[in-house]
């Protein structure tokens, strides 16, 4: 899908940006560029829809040289997100997102039709069409500068630090919402950033750059376990959580297949009985197609109990990860947000079970503590 050849950007006085890149990656891979200011992981992205033209080498989609097209029709076939979203204030949501489908002469219906289809993606409605940039949140924003990108259908994109931006909390939540986007698209991704966990947690491959070399690539797990050198380890920072265990890797080797439920239409007084037979402050509540609604817990039950009596009327939305999630993004997410549990689910919001605080114990020990606790001399009065 995309090549690099030997590539590499030299500007006056013989400075090199970038210096005899070379590497290959197939379609619908998610490929995060990362390494510190200035070595050269912009220049490298910009150079593949010719934004900056490659001064060595050759770079290839799909088999055809980019040097051999026509630079405007190129990038209207490469999608590109950028930093500051880039959104015309003048012109409608509408016309935003379907500006380039505009340049390549699709039919007004046919350009609403698309713009309706793509807002769909992101859980939002026809309505916003009509309204204008300023009218939108940080995040809405965002996600209207993603969507654009992906109105011709384009198998390639770019995306320059499209999240920087935004506050800690969208911000994870719209790395959640376009990592699930791009699987189901299936569209290749050429992602700059500077921040590792984001780097970690989007890419299939993460490329890490430093003065204009190539220094590693690999996938995260590999990175995390085998960095390439010092300048790697240091890079990535020695305090992220690393799977010592390899063979543990998703949620769904480390869930509980049992959590304790209850549908919605039981009583509030009921709820506190399976709780007690449990021995469980908090319950998973589910339909009778298992399809997680929420949850309730002790605190909610008592600050409602005088003004509710079924559970349906009270219970709060769960946050949830899927069964095919890697445990560290879990662990990082558990940690960060300082849940007790999270909710397992499968692709049609069924429960499938659930991963509490004690059954990542084990996995983050390891992590953590694994190699110096080979090299500890336990003993039986040992208190830890």
């Amino acid at each position: 899908m995309l090549k690099f050849d030997r590539v590499s950007k030299v500007y006056k006085g013989g400075k090199r940006a970038v210096n005899q890149l070379s590497l290959e990656f197939e379609k619908g891979e998610f490929i995060c560029f990362i390494g510190p200011s200035g070595c050269g992981k912009t220049t490298t992205m910009k150079m593949i829809n010719r934004l900056i033209e490659p001064t060595e080498g050759s770079i290839y989609i799909n088999g055809v040289d980019v040097l051999k097209k026509d630079p405007v029709e190129l990038r209207r076939e490469i999608g590109y997100v950028i930093q500051q979203i880039g959104l015309f204030p003048h012109m409608t949501i509408q016309e935003n997102i379907s500006i380039v489908l505009k340049l390549l002469k699709w039919p007004e219906d046919k350009r609403r039709a698309r713009a309706e289809e793509l807002l769909s993606l992101v859980d939002m409605t026809p309505e916003y069409l009509e309204r204008y940039p300023h009218e939108l949140s940080g995040g809405q924003q965002q996600r209207i500068g993603i969507l654009r990108a992906l109105a011709a259908d384009q198998p390639l994109i770019l995306m320059d630090e499209p999240f920087g931006a935004l506050d800690p909390i969208t911000r994870d939540s719209l790395q959640e919402e376009f990592k699930k986007l791009q699987k189901k698209l299936d569209k290749t991704i050429v992602f700059v950033t500077h921040d590792m966990d984001e780097a970690l947690k989007l890419g299939d491959r993460i490329v890490i750059m430093r003065d204009g070399e190539l220094v590693q690539c690999d996938t995260p797990d590999e990175i995390l376990r085998n960095p390439a050198n010092d300048f790697v380890e240091e890079f990535i920072g020695k305090d992220r959580l690393v799977q010592a265990r390899p063979n543990i890797q998703t949620v769904e080797q480390i869930m509980n297949p049992q959590p304790v439920t209850i549908t919605g239409d039981r009583s509030l007084s009921q709820a506190i009985q399976v709780m007690k037979q449990h021995r469980v402050d908090s319950l998973l509540v589910v339909d009778e197609s298992n399809i997680l609604k929420g949850y309730v817990d002790v605190e909610i039950i008592d600050q409602n109990r005088k003004k509710a009596n079924l559970i349906h009327e009270v219970l709060k939305t769960e946050f949830t990860v899927q069964k095919d999630d890697l445990v560290r993004d879990t662990i990082r997410k558990i940690l960060k947000k300082g849940m007790k549990y999270v909710a397992v689910v499968d692709e049609n919001q069924r429960l499938a079970g659930i991963v509490t605080r004690a059954s990542l114990v084990d996995i983050v020990y390891d992590s953590i503590w694994g190699e110096a606790r080979e090299e500890m001399q336990w003993t039986p009065s040992s208190n830890f």
